[in-house]
């Protein structure tokens, strides 16, 4: 069995990423098992750059994830395209200028994290937020105009492009539908590497990992704590699970996040993980997910086949009328 390469988020500010690369264990475990790093770039400060040249010089690849401030969204989404070329215009600059080197840039494509905070305290105002925000079709179309824009700029700079995605995007894909995109305000973006957010602390359980893992170029898992939305943490036996059942179905392996393995002392378990142990699939909790999306797909696919919803009582009565007409044996 081969070895996945695992990639680290981290979504640290400035002084903290520092003060956690200051002890030289860091790079070094990292070295050690081939990782990469998916920096958050909450900020473009010398701190961060200074951590970002010591990763380059001692060659660990570091992927630069793309974020806009937390007012702005946070996450990148159909509302702050303009936003987002900005960020990316600054992180270009300060590359630059402090020549550092990159392994890709990832795009974290999200609700609004405003909205998600809103969502906990209001939920009936965030939901009617959403769905006044349906009939406008014109934004999905702007916004994916100004991303695929995006897109194109970045792998002309050279850079490969990866997303990071919740795995409801594959449901909304394989139904033709825009629904959940219109709805939430995320996007179906064609990135070189597409990495599906499975993290077992959000999903309640390993089901929608195994239910998703076949549809995966790349697999997120978590959380070990840690990150601006401050997720709960798996515990070591946890950790272990969800890696190798991730490893069933990739060897491109994200694990959110750096900064949780370091607190908890797991980035120095992974030294000597044994990738070939066998792990019991869930397929009991898979098969509830399975139904989920089953009815989930319905759904998205109905949402593009209106006609489907008005031709139904007619032909539910006809269905009637035929049975009342059959003749009795």
């Amino acid at each position: 069995m081969t070895t996945p390469h695992l990639t680290f988020f981290c979504e640290l500010e400035a002084q903290a990423l520092a003060a956690m690369f200051h002890d030289p264990r860091v790079p070094e475990q990292l070295s050690a098992i081939g990782a990469s790093v998916s920096m958050a770039l909450r900020d473009l400060s010398l701190e961060r750059a200074g951590v970002v040249h010591a990763l380059n010089q001692a060659g660990i690849p570091v992927i630069a994830w793309l974020v806009v401030p937390p007012e702005q969204g946070y996450y990148l989404n159909l509302d702050n395209a303009s936003q987002a070329e900005a960020a990316y215009a600054g992180f270009k600059a300060w590359s630059a200028e402090h020549a550092l080197q990159w392994g890709g840039v990832g795009l974290g494509i999200e609700p609004n994290l405003r909205d998600l905070d809103r969502l906990e305290q209001a939920p009936w105002e965030t939901a009617v937020a959403w769905l006044r925000a349906l009939p406008d079709a014109g934004r999905l179309r702007r916004g994916m105009a100004q991303y695929r824009d995006l897109l194109a700029q970045i792998r002309a700079d050279g850079y490969l492009v990866e997303s990071y995605v919740l795995p409801v995007i594959i449901d909304e894909r394989w139904a033709g539908s825009t629904l959940v995109e219109r709805l939430f305000g995320i996007m179906d973006l064609p990135a070189d590497r597409e990495v599906l957010v499975l993290y077992t602390t959000l999903w309640g359980g390993a089901g929608a990992l195994w239910s998703y893992g076949a549809s995966c170029g790349g697999i997120a898992v978590g959380s070990t704590g840690g990150g601006i939305e401050n997720l709960p943490a798996l515990s070591w036996a946890e950790v272990e699970r969800d890696l190798l059942l991730a490893h069933c179905w990739t060897d491109d392996i994200y694990l959110f996040s750096l900064e949780g393995c370091v607190q908890q002392g797991y980035l120095e378990r992974l030294h000597d993980f044994d990738w070939a142990r066998t792990v019991a699939a869930p397929f009991g909790p898979a098969r509830q997910i399975e139904a989920l999306r089953a009815g989930l797909r319905a759904v998205l696919w109905t949402s593009e086949h209106p006609a489907i919803l008005l031709a139904l009582p007619a032909l539910l009565a006809l269905m009637q009328l035929s049975r009342r007409r059959k003749p009795a044996l």
